[in-house]
């Protein structure tokens, strides 16, 4: 779950990060998907092409008292078919893919927190995987970081851990038979403190994989680096401090001087070291406060590495800090990403050429996975999908707008925008958008049905081979609500207003179950609320529901009528405000 390992294959593609000469572009990020997980928190992503469809396919470990990892097939356009669930252990926390045994199909190592051990489950290079063979840790400790390198320089992948217990703060090495089982015990190194997260590389320059490591403790912290002796175990090297509490750890070159530097998280900002080549590492530099998990990779295609990072305190952004490529990188550009963000991923997952991103979300109980697909010289804001409120079946919505911006340096063609579903569109784009113009597109949504829709937008552009995909979601009803919100004014605090009445209509052709109307919102109790709406209204009828303003503070109060019925768009809310004098 960290140090940039959950790669496609051993350790190469977690230190090396590769970049292709292409015309540089700015990056922009549109949600594509999200991937439910229910109450699960995903802490940890593993990106790889676990069929041999030639589309990148997601691996989640489950946390909070599961026993599984998720596996999401991509359908090569950003999205994902229904998560399939296999059993990996007790409360998995890590995952990283590899091909382990040599037969060409990625495999799984999953590191279960509270099993006190590494999962293996192989690949049959069709998308499933067999059942997990086990391998304990010496002293039943919690393996929270898991990776594969060959660290004996054998040609067969091994297996790295780190072991959390009160009696053994360990790195672990299991070497590999090349048949997809592994040595026990495994080749222990001691360390002095926690381990909080790694990376792994040749530092040196000697042909054997080096760990640079965080350690924290109550009251020392500091990234020690341990020199590979070839053999899976590893001697002292040199001492650093990156900040307080440092956490995940990436091996890149950031500068391109074919020496592996160092991106370390740490409490509240991101760390650089640059590498010398010898094992040893320049003077920190410090970027971008309270990061919370990150991932390098080149995101506006200008052959430089950038660092993607999911904010802490902002848990609803993302963030791109753009690379120099001499090892300094610009400040930050946030995207808002419209969830919580955790645990970070790079790919390309719709097949256009462009790096996206992948990061695990979201708030109990809707934690999952969201997509976030890079648009390249195509800039739309909101980068979210557009959701509507329940509109009445048969009616136009008001239009939400999105703008397009060509951040390239050519002229941007556009041959379609194409709505689906009960949803419409129109542009001022036209053909083409001037290098830093920019046009508007205006949707609307005009249900022909109760219940939730579902639709996309679709713009088809020279910026990419696939074309840039807008979500759009909401939800027809036949409860006519007639206003559709109410506003006293002023009123002195502790008095009582005049009523205002709200009517609702079933204009449907059956019976509507009404199951619940309540005052509901940060100031409910100041907006009571009477109503003769009976459980069962039919077809054509109305009632009234009837509100008075009794300011309990001064200032603005606000609060809403929450209606939940059978009539599709349930709940419905009808806003309330007034403010206290």
């Amino acid at each position: 779950m960290t140090s940039g390992l959950k790669s496609l294959w051993a350790i190469t593609l977690a230190i090396v990060v590769g970049f292709g000469l292409v015309p540089a572009l700015h990056a922009q990020f549109e949600t594509r998907t999200t991937i439910p997980f229910g109450f699960v928190y995903p802490p940890s992503i593993a990106v790889g092409d676990f069929n041999h469809d030639g589309k990148l396919d997601l691996a989640a470990a489950n946390y909070l008292e599961a026993t599984q990892v998720t596996v999401a097939l991509g359908n090569g356009d950003g999205t994902f078919q229904t998560p399939v669930l296999y059993v990996a252990g007790n409360e998995p926390d890590a995952v990283v893919a590899a091909d382990v045994n040599h037969d060409g199909n990625l495999d799984l190592v999953v590191g279960n927190y509270l099993g006190s051990n590494l999962a293996v489950l192989l690949g049959n290079g069709d998308g499933t995987f067999q059942t997990p063979r086990n391998y304990d840790l010496p002293i039943l400790g919690s393996p929270t970081y898991v990776a594969v390198g060959d660290f004996n320089n054998d040609g067969n992948p091994d297996l790295f851990a780190i072991e959390a217990s009160t009696s053994c703060q360990c790195a672990l090495v299991f070497l590999g038979n090349g048949d997809g089982t592994f040595q026990t015990p495994p080749i222990t190194t001691v360390t002095t403190y926690n381990l909080y997260g790694f990376a792994i590389g040749d530092f040196n320059s000697d042909g054997k994989l080096d760990l640079a490591l965080a350690e924290n403790a109550f009251n020392a912290t500091q990234l020690q680096i341990f020199l590979g002796n070839g053999d899976g175990s590893f001697r002292l090297g040199a001492a650093y401090l990156p900040g307080s509490s440092p956490g995940q750890v990436v091996a890149a070159d950031l500068n391109g001087d074919h020496h592996l530097d160092l991106v370390v998280r740490s409490e509240a900002e991101l760390t650089i070291l640059l590498g010398k080549g010898d094992g040893t590492f320049q003077a920190p530099k410090f970027y971008l406060p309270d990061p919370n998990w990150f991932t390098v990779g080149d995101f506006n295609g200008d052959g430089k590495p950038d660092i993607a990072v999911t904010d802490y305190l902002l848990s609803d952004q993302a963030s791109i800090l753009f690379g120099n490529g001499d090892g300094t990188f610009a400040a930050a550009k946030t995207y808002n990403v419209g969830t919580v963000g955790g645990y970070i991923v790079k790919g390309d997952f719709n097949g256009d050429g462009k790096t996206d991103l992948a990061f695990s979300g979201g708030s109990n109980p809707s934690f999952g996975i969201t997509v976030l697909l890079n648009t390249g010289a195509v800039s739309l804001s909101p980068i979210t999908p557009l959701s509507f409120p329940f509109q009445f079946v048969g009616s136009r919505s008001a239009p939400q707008t999105v703008n397009l911006s060509n951040t390239g340096t050519s002229a941007l063609t556009i041959s379609s925008v194409k709505a689906t579903g009960q949803f419409g569109v129109s542009s001022t784009c036209g053909s083409s958008v001037a290098p830093g113009g920019n046009c508007t597109l205006s949707v609307t949504f005009s249900p022909t049905s109760q219940g939730p829709k579902s639709g996309t937008i679709s713009i088809r552009d020279s910026a990419s081979s696939k074309p840039q995909v807008i979500e759009l979601s909401g939800a027809g009803t036949v409860v006519e609500l007639s206003p559709l919100s109410l506003n006293f004014g002023s009123q002195k605090v502790g008095s009582k207003s005049a009523p205002q009445t709200v009517q609702l209509t079933n204009t449907g052709a059956a019976a509507l179950s009404i199951t619940k109307l309540i005052d509901n919102g940060a100031d409910s109790k100041d907006f009571p609320q009477t109503n003769n709406c009976p459980s069962s209204l039919g077809a054509g009828a109305s009632c009234t529901i009837t509100v008075t303003f009794q300011p309990q503070k001064a200032g603005p109060r606000n609060a809403q009528i929450s209606i939940t019925d059978t009539g599709g768009g349930s709940p419905q809310l009808v806003p309330v405000s007034g403010t206290g004098d």
